[in-house]
């Protein structure tokens, strides 16, 4: 296999922006950028790729967790005599009788803070209450229905409403101060143009393909967790404390991962129930999530309300931003949903504030879902944009672009690399802005009314600590390892690629291994850090690797470079050869290892954190984008669909063209779902989630897919990494939301501030009709 076959180059495009390659770039090579498919593909279409709840051992058995029906209250008795009367019960396991399980207080992150059963308080409907164990899943279920649970309930709160008395700003309870500079009262008060409104965005729940699940396997000395998450590491560092054992007692295992949206970040309270129960009944437990607990045992994203207020110029300069947030939260853990994430550096402002207030409600722990915070913060920061654009007749892609700075105004530090201008500009250009007509309702296509949006999108960027180990083994084959984990984006396929770059080894001759906690210490695959972060460990490694063949080269009896020294050698497509001297005139690897009587040359290799890394400190890194978007309102028939979307991302380099469009897309669509479909509904009378099902939670189908235009800048970011690449998994979906609200405001005139659109605040639209 040649790299030909990998992909083409991802050359100049046309209508593509110039590329910008900074000084000190590394050339750019043929399996670098190429639309390589995933090398894990033939495992997921056969079957073959073994999710967590693919596991089987001799004697497992199954656990089905019983859930409380009240929202708020006290348990008062369980009853579980009838189940354990049925067939198969094995263990009702609860508060009375499970094994001590502990809180997390070093090290790690748990979802929740209180463990499973600590005790019998009740503090949100579907609540962990009970499990029963039972030799088959069917006898599980059965006796799971067969608890009975008494409550003393109490009162509880879901409303959708977050206009709780609070106390006063920095006061314990009331609304912090996140980022401040300037007078913004004054500011606001001397502005000639006035936005100041509320957006809301809703209560999301992730809900990907392959849903939680645990098999849990203790031998007497350590426990094996098979696992859904996102972070193999933190797992088992959780799990640990949370079972009271050493770390080396507990391993966890996630070969491969059905998606996660950021609900398989931290462990669920269903991780130790399985764990405990395993110990219990010295078998192996699998305890698998339903849909239904999907909506109330694995995270959310919580639901936001943001008060906007942006006063400008009459010419357009942005005088002042204010940003007033809350979000809900449980009653046992502060999840703060970071919507100012965006606002204190995407526009230039000399007066900013941003607060933000946590509002209780009886729902179980909110989570991060993918692009926490600043994709609902952006929702209401550029829907403000688009209404001050408006209220001063500026183009709103102008507007955006008179307010780009290269400076982050908040750390008074330059932008590793930002190139938000360009990526309003290419956008503009692909999609066509020049022909769009500013007045409402204008722009038809037969019996259609047309309405375009834009929205500007920004994601952090950051790289954490890893370790990698890579092997260079006899056989002429290479084997890469490291503890982090592929949740679907196409990590063995981009590593693959960096081995196969840095050694010219073929990448069907190299295997990556991850998802095991006993692997070299790998990052968590959240917050679109992981690509960035594991890039340089894997460099090191393979640079230590390739170093110990031509050290062996230089010293083996046999070898034809014996007595040269290393440092005259170089290894490359795979060969070891003088430097002056073409690879075709070398030795494969693997025959100077055989010469030496080597079974492989193994290299380890390191990543530092962002914050450690002098050369970044003087930076503020993030990537950033454009998202237009095209809406069709048809009158006679009250219908809105998205029909297209044009994306242009400043991502850094992107390594695999093929995965990197594969993460937009899915992204966009994603931003679709929260823009016009998504919404988890929690009933006042109960708290229970109404809407816990496929059938009325409404998630995008292919029908609502628009078409699709993805395009990366591609400019290299070399403060994060050697090769420049930073994540894009979020920034796809971030922006898309308020696009689409922007396109609805120019099609029928209806400001929608709060999403999902439903199509009854658009039936009184004035322009909705011929």
């Amino acid at each position: 296999m040649t790299f030909e076959e990998f992909g083409e180059f991802i050359g100049s495009e046309e209508g593509a922006a110039p590329k910008v390659v900074p000084p000190g770039t590394p050339p750019p090579s043929a399996i670098i950028g190429a639309a390589l498919a995933r090398i894990d593909g033939p495992l997921k279409t056969t079957g073959t790729a073994r999710y967590a709840a693919d596991y089987n051992f001799p004697g497992l058995v199954y656990a089905v967790p019983v859930r409380a029906s009240v929202a708020s209250g006290k348990i008062s008795n369980i009853d579980s005599s009838a189940a354990e009367r049925m067939p198969g019960v094995l263990l009702v396991m609860h508060h009375g009788n499970i094994m001590p399980l502990y809180r997390n207080a070093s090290g790690g992150r748990n979802s929740e803070a209180r463990p499973a059963f600590e005790d019998e308080t009740v503090s949100y409907w579907g609540q962990y209450v009970a499990a029963v164990i039972a030799e088959t899943f069917e006898q599980a279920q059965a006796a799971a229905a067969a608890v009975r649970v008494n409550y003393e309930p109490a009162n509880f709160n879901v409303s959708p409403v977050l206009s709780d008395t609070l106390p006063p700003e920095g006061q314990p309870g009331g609304p912090q101060v996140l980022s401040h500079r300037g007078d913004t009262d004054a500011a606001f008060a001397s502005a000639a143009v006035q936005v100041d409104e509320v957006y809301v965005t809703p209560a999301e729940t992730h809900n990907p393909m392959e849903m939680h699940a645990t098999v849990a396997v203790w031998d007497g000395k350590k426990y094996t967790l098979y696992e859904t998450s996102q972070g193999v590491m933190n797992h088992r560092t959780v799990l640990a404390q949370v079972l009271g054992e050493p770390k080396e007692n507990v391993e966890v295992i996630s070969r491969f991962i059905g998606s996660g949206f950021g609900g398989k970040l931290f462990p669920w309270p269903h991780s130790a129930i399985a764990a405990a129960a395993s110990r219990k009944l010295n078998r192996p437990v699998k305890l698998t999530l339903n849909r239904k607990m999907m909506f109330s045992n694995s995270g959310h994203r919580p639901r936001t309300q943001q008060r906007m207020r942006l006063g400008a110029t009459a010419d357009g300069k942005l005088l002042s931003l204010q940003q007033d947030y809350r979000n809900h939260t449980s009653f046992g853990d502060d999840i703060r949903e970071n919507c100012g994430e965006a606002t204190p550096f995407l526009y230039s402002t000399a007066n900013l504030k941003v607060t933000s207030a946590l509002v209780r409600r009886n729902v179980g722990t909110p989570t991060p879902m993918r692009g926490p915070g600043a994709v609902p913060g952006l929702f209401a920061l550029e829907s403000a944009m688009d209404e001050l654009a408006i209220k001063l007749k500026m183009d709103p892609v102008q507007l955006r672009i008179s307010l780009d700075t290269l400076t982050d105004e908040e750390k008074n530090k330059p932008f590793s690399s930002r190139h938000l201008k360009e990526c309003l500009q290419v956008g503009a250009d692909r999609f066509g802005w020049s022909k769009r007509t500013p007045e409402v309702g204008s722009m038809r296509k037969g019996d259609l009314i047309l309405g375009w949006g834009v929205a500007a999108a920004s994601w952090g960027a950051n790289r954490g600590l890893c370790e990698a180990s890579l092997s260079l083994q006899s056989d002429g084959t290479a084997r890469l390892s490291c503890g982090t984990q592929d949740i679907g984006t196409g990590t063995y396929t981009v590593i693959a690629q960096m081995v196969s770059d840095k050694t010219g080894i073929p990448v069907d001759k190299i295997s990556v291994v991850l998802g095991s906690s006993s692997l070299p210490p790998g990052p968590t695959s959240g917050g679109s850090t992981a690509t960035s972060t594991i890039i340089p460990a894997v460099i090191d490694a393979a640079n230590a690797a390739t170093k110990v063949v031509l050290t062996v080269a230089s010293n083996t009896k046999g070898s034809p470079f014996k007595g040269t020294e290393a440092a005259s050698l170089a290894f490359t497509s795979g060969r070891v050869h003088a430097k002056d001297q073409p690879a075709s005139s070398g030795v494969p690897y693997g025959e100077i290892l055989k010469l030496a009587n080597l079974a492989s040359a193994n290299g380890d290799g390191k990543s530092g954190g962002l914050g450690a890394d002098p050369k970044a400190r003087d930076y503020s890194t993030h990537s950033f984008g454009a998202q237009f978007v095209e809406v069709e309102w048809d009158p006679g028939i009250a219908r809105l669909r998205v029909s297209r979307v044009v994306s242009v991302v400043d991502g850094g380099r992107i390594l695999n063209m093929r995965t990197a469009k594969n993460q937009m897309e899915g992204a966009i669509v994603m931003g679709v779902g929260m823009g016009l479909f998504e919404e988890t509904i929690y009933d006042q009378r109960n708290g229970h989630a109404i809407n816990d099902n496929f059938a009325d939670y409404i998630v995008p189908t292919i029908a609502d897919a628009p078409q699709i235009d993805v395009h990366f800048l591609d400019i290299p970011d070399v403060v994060i990494n050697e090769y420049g690449a930073r994540g894009i998994g979020e920034i796809g979906m971030a922006g898309v939301a308020p696009a689409i609200t922007a396109a609805v405001y120019h099609a029928t005139g209806v400001r929608v501030r709060k999403v999902p659109v439903r199509i009854e605040d658009l039936l009184g639209a004035k322009y909705s009709d011929a």
